[in-house]
């Protein structure tokens, strides 16, 4: 009997060890596919490394954009203000002008009552007349605008 429940003892021991190198193998096979597993993601890191890497780049580049985009548009918004008051002023001026030029134009037209057969002229043409006729005089006189 001692060599019947040796013999059934060491096929325990060996369907074991069977079971443990099986084991083993797939174990093995996992821990293969883990390390290439690591790999691709080793290179995948090194790849979002380099993507950051760019990116910062990046970044940097557009805000020092931004800043001279800024300097320039604030000149710009500057000049704009400054020229939107020059013309401000300018068509004050034109305005002033106008009014002078139709006073003189009023002053110029002759009295409806004293020639009645006369041709209506409109207010802009009499305006026309009169500024052509006020340039006139001051070239005549040297007075040139």
């Amino acid at each position: 009997m001692s060599n019947g429940f040796g013999l059934i003892i060491e096929s325990l021991v060996a369907v074991l060890l069977l079971l443990t190198i099986s084991f083993c193998i797939v174990l093995n096979r996992r821990l293969k596919k883990l390390k290439a597993d690591e790999q691709a993601l080793k290179a995948t890191i090194s790849e979002l490394i380099t993507a950051t890497e760019i990116a910062e780049r990046a970044i940097g580049g557009l805000k020092h954009t931004v800043r001279d985009v800024n300097e320039n548009l604030g000149s710009q918004l500057t000049a704009a203000t400054q020229m939107a008051g020059h013309l401000k002023n300018m068509l004050a001026e034109g305005d002033g002008v106008i009014r002078r030029l139709s006073k003189i134009a009023i002053a110029a037209r002759p009295s409806q009552e004293a020639e009645p057969a006369a041709p209506k002229v409109s207010t802009a043409k009499a305006v026309a007349a009169a500024a052509e006729a006020f340039s006139e005089r001051r070239r005549a006189s040297g007075l040139a605008a």
